[in-house]
């Protein structure tokens, strides 16, 4: 396969996933955006973490929830636990990777707040320890996941969301992450602040 023709079947698997996703998918983000914006309006906070490419679409959610998405606004109340590298560093040496996110979780987390989980497997041994961790608070947990939800879809409550993305492929999935996030900006802001 040529690299035109290589491109061009990346850019139509992608569009097939998220078309696949939009039925599947619309009433859990509505579910999930209407629990973040209850937790925010009641006070609380949403924190976030994931691994690797899952890293940074935490990082993006907060980041869009305390500057702003595509409407002016004030902050809101996000914490990225993957930020802060002498935390996650001296948690890794003095304990082990997978406590990385569930120590923060433990020490940051209230009841009402919530946890946005991501893994693209659902096996991340860390952020299944991190929803663990957010139970043990009062926390809700909004899990992004694909393939078959793996083990973070053993863990779910029965208040908690999952999203699972209808894919396989790990860069599909990571894909219709961000839109999802884009999705629960969009509707947080319009729950808030209406058109």
């Amino acid at each position: 396969m040529d690299l035109i023709s290589r491109v061009s079947q990346n850019f139509q698997d992608s569009i097939s996933t998220k078309q696949l996703a939009a039925e599947l998918l619309v009433e859990p983000i509505a579910n999930a955006a209407r629990a973040m914006t209850q937790s925010i309006l009641a006070g609380n906070k949403i924190l976030s973490c994931g691994n690797g490419g899952s890293a940074g679409d935490a990082q993006h959610f907060s980041s869009e929830m305390l500057n702003r998405f595509e409407m002016e606004r004030p902050g809101l109340p996000a914490i990225a636990l993957t930020t802060d590298t002498s935390t996650i560093t001296s948690i890794a040496n003095d304990y082990s990777y997978e406590q990385i996110f569930s120590k923060q979780v433990l020490a940051l987390g209230s009841q009402g707040d919530i946890l946005l989980a991501i893994s693209t497997s659902g096996n991340s041994g860390n952020v299944c320890l991190a929803m663990e961790a957010a139970h043990e608070r009062g926390m809700r947990v909004i899990a992004l996941t694909g393939r078959n939800g793996g083990r973070m879809a053993d863990i779910l409550g029965p208040d908690d969301v999952e999203i699972r993305v209808p894919s396989e492929s790990t860069a599909r999935t990571q894909e219709v992450h961000l839109l999802v996030i884009h999705c629960l900006c969009d509707l947080i802001d319009h729950q808030l602040l209406g058109q």
